[in-house]
């Protein structure tokens, strides 16, 4: 499910960013463009990259004040790296106190870790955003303990559903499996992208013309599949012909150690992973 909003009403009173990296800076973006008023947001990154201190001082966001004249927020993000709350922790538990919603979207990060981190927090939500919410098109799922309120989860969607869809999972163990399918998935696509170009360019394409090709269809399927409504399965069989060329290429794709195999192995790595990462 999800829902955009513009109602500042439905938006935090004050919101604390700690970590402004490639996920943490698209969510921020998604924030502001929905309606977010800068005057709300605070961020806290030890290494703001140029590209953040630009935009804070085009839009008049706090980032790095003195840790001192930050009141404990209503909304505090989590977007470090898994590795680092360990030591980052300390710095900040004095702005997760019991009123304050926690979201993170640390991988493999329990909520258990997450109150041992942070133990005067009380309401926390595990979120998996991607990469593509940087163009409002993200997947994410998310996963709230049973001390958050009604408002904190409506404050979580109106969030998360800033930079695309919102998936709410009923049980925690679930976000490892979200990690290894949408949160790591655009990657999956690129390197199909670069796995066709590179087929094409050895059945005798010129370079750029099979890249071009490749991203190309990639978008256009991408798209038809959004705009479609149709089932994934029924759009492949539109595609093709019995007999055909496309059903010789899905013989060698759909056979018993072919792509479906291939991207089982792959989820099942990256949810391994994503469980690893708690330790």
């Amino acid at each position: 499910m999800s829902n955009g909003t513009d109602n500042q009403s439905e938006l935090p009173h004050s919101l604390l960013l700690v970590g402004a990296g490639k996920m943490g800076g698209a969510m921020l973006e998604g924030w502001l463009a929905k309606g977010l008023d800068p005057a709300r947001l605070t961020v806290l990154d030890p290494h703001p990259s140029p590209s953040l201190l630009d935009f804070a001082g085009t839009t008049g966001l706090r980032l790095n004040p003195d840790p001192a004249r930050i009141s404990e927020p209503e909304v505090l993000v989590l977007g470090i790296k898994p590795q680092a709350l360990t030591e980052a922790a300390p710095g900040i538990s004095r702005f997760a106190g019991p009123a304050t919603l926690v979201i993170s979207i640390l991988a493999g990060k329990t909520v258990a870790d997450l109150t041992r981190a942070l133990p005067n927090a009380a309401a926390i939500v595990r979120a998996m955003p991607n990469l593509p919410a940087s163009i409002g098109r993200g997947a994410t799922g998310a996963f709230a303990s049973s001390s958050a309120t009604d408002r904190q989860r409506s404050l979580t969607q109106a969030l998360l559903s800033a930079v695309g869809v919102v998936e709410w999972i009923d049980r925690e163990e679930c976000i490892d499996a979200v990690t290894a399918v949408s949160g790591s998935g655009p990657a999956y696509v690129f390197h199909l992208a670069e796995c066709l170009a590179e087929a094409g360019r050895e059945a005798g394409l010129e370079a750029g013309v099979a890249e071009r090709l490749a991203r190309e269809t990639i978008i256009g399927a991408a798209e038809l599949l959004s705009g479609s409504g149709l089932d994934p399965a029924v759009l492949r069989q539109n595609v093709t012909s019995p007999g055909g060329t496309t059903a010789a290429a899905l013989d060698v794709l759909m056979a018993a150690d072919g792509m479906g195999f291939l991207m089982r192995r792959a989820v099942q790595a990256a949810k391994r992973r994503a469980g690893e990462l708690s330790g």
